[in-house]
């Protein structure tokens, strides 16, 4: 499938054919001899002349000396620009008129001077800060200089309305960002960034933030840190991806690998190869289409990108790491009155509850050390302590009742000596339980194999009771056993017979 658009102006009517891969965008115009240079806090979609058609306009940075302007582009065309006598920093679309239609205003931050700019000509021009403010704004522009930062703001993002409830969120020069309220003068909150942000973007309630060390960060609007996400290149910069139609929002993160991510939440959700490092973002609706993704890059070229109608976007993250359900937030109860009476009290007595925790661990260490010497002493352990007769012995025991096999499964331990003259012993209730055979020798043990022995128990009770068997492996010549075995026998489920 092909896409074709025509391009006039200053791409000189040359006319862009592109195939379209298989992806979630289609590539509607590329042009990298544009002479585009801006970033993304000066391009804007608006409908400039009330026809329902909303046109590219881009605060140009020229050479960063000379040719700056302020151009405006109707689909891939160049429609106007006007000549800026200083480098643009900003630029946003807004309604002047009170009456319909409505027709945007363009804002051009330029130099010491804002420029308004309606039905593409200039209309007026504010100087900051020798302009005697209008006496209906004195009220507004009184309590905006009330307003006091900490650093000198780098990056800004304002919601709300100024007569209701407004919020502004400043990124600084020491690496903090300051959310600003209505009803006070200073920061109501700070955030304390790990590296120098970047971009800045707000997504609902939420706030975006792209920092040095090649990280995505996402805070509430009071300051609380909800995810880190960890990116493969420098961000370079950043928009926010609204599609009201579909209730779909993410971030559009532009990257120094000549890529292009977008994140929903912590989400990678899709990719976008570019030709070339993007160093300004826009989308919305262009033209008649109202998933537009316009880029520019560092060559200067113009990138258009459509997103397709059939597109679709996964909430699970494309990026190999943990899975989503590592990331949900857990439903963590309120503190209670008894959790902090609780906190105080170890607070008050953390010295005295630390001594007594030191008593108990070494009471602890105490008691196991004098059970396993124990262990040791009367050879209670599963393997022999000795040296010369190293042994490993366990036990299994088959049968529902009132006859048992037991099998006893030792093993000799030793590297290359052979263990000899050993004998088994079984001590056991003798009204509960009778053995064919209590006493046997047991043959010569070559290291590394098994030997099982097997013996036949059989039990003499009816009513439900069972006992511990005692096993003892003996050394001729040796009171003291080598191994030690006390077998848990089960109950007897059958019925003895005469």
């Amino acid at each position: 499938r092909m896409l074709c658009m025509s391009s006039t102006g200053d791409s000189g009517g040359a006319t862009f054919v592109v195939p379209v891969a298989s992806s979630k965008w289609l590539d509607a115009h590329y042009d990298p001899v544009a002479n585009l240079y801006t970033f993304s806090s000066c391009i804007a979609l608006s409908d400039l002349h009330g026809d329902g058609e909303n046109k590219l306009v881009v605060g140009d940075l020229g050479t960063g000396v000379c040719n700056m302007k302020l151009k405006v582009y109707r689909g891939t065309g160049l429609l106007s620009e006007s000549t800026l006598l200083d480098l643009p920093t900003g630029l946003v679309s807004f309604p002047m008129d009170l009456h319909e239609p409505r027709t945007p205003a363009i804002a051009v931050a330029s130099g010491p001077f804002i420029y308004v700019y309606k039905n593409l000509r200039p209309y007026f021009k504010f100087t900051l800060p020798s302009l005697e403010a209008n006496p209906l704004e004195q009220d507004v522009w009184s309590q905006a200089k009330e307003m006091s930062l900490p650093s000198t703001p780098t990056l800004m993002d304002v919601t709300g309305q100024f007569d209701v409830e407004f919020r502004i969120t400043v990124a600084c020069r020491n690496g903090n960002i300051y959310i600003l309220r209505r009803d006070s003068p200073k920061p109501k909150y700070c955030i304390e960034l790990s590296s120098h942000p970047v971009a800045l973007v707000r997504m609902g309630k939420n706030v975006v933030v792209g920092c040095t060390h090649e990280t995505l960060h996402g805070y509430t609007q009071k300051g609380k840190k909800l995810w880190t996400a960890y990116l493969p290149a420098p961000v370079t910069t950043m928009a926010l991806m609204d599609l009201p139609t579909r209730g779909f929002q993410a971030v559009l993160v532009g990257l120094a690998n000549c890529e292009v991510h977008v994140y929903r939440d912590k989400n990678l959700v899709s990719t976008i190869k570019t030709p070339d490092v993007v160093t300004s973002i826009c989308f919305g609706r262009y033209g008649r289409e109202d998933g537009t993704l316009i880029m520019t890059t560092k060559g200067g070229g113009l990138i258009v990108k459509i997103l397709k109608r059939t597109a679709v976007f996964d909430d699970r993250d494309s990026a190999s790491g943990p899975p989503i359900a590592q990331s949900i937030r857990l439903n963590v109860p309120k503190k209670t009155k008894l959790y902090v009476d609780q906190t105080l009290r170890e607070r008050e007595n953390a010295v005295a509850m630390h001594r007594a925790f030191q008593m108990d661990l070494s009471r602890l260490r105490l008691a196991a050390a004098r059970a396993y010497v124990k262990a040791l002493e009367s050879s209670l352990t599963p393997m022999s302590a000795s040296l010369t007769e190293p042994l490993k012995m366990n036990a299994v025991v088959q049968g529902l009742g009132p006859s048992f096999k037991l099998t006893l499964n030792i093993q000799n331990t030793a590297a290359c000596r052979p263990v000899m003259n050993l004998a088994i012993s079984f001590l056991y209730d003798e009204n509960l339980y009778s053995m064919r055979t209590a006493f046997f020798k047991i043959p010569l043990l070559v290291p590394g194999l098994n030997y099982p022995i097997d013996t036949f128990v059989e039990c003499l009770s009816d009513k439900g009771i069972s006992d511990i068997i005692k096993v003892f492996v003996l050394r001729e010549g040796k009171s003291a056993p080598l191994l030690t075995a006390h077998i848990n026998m089960p109950v007897s489920e059958g019925i003895a017979l005469n």
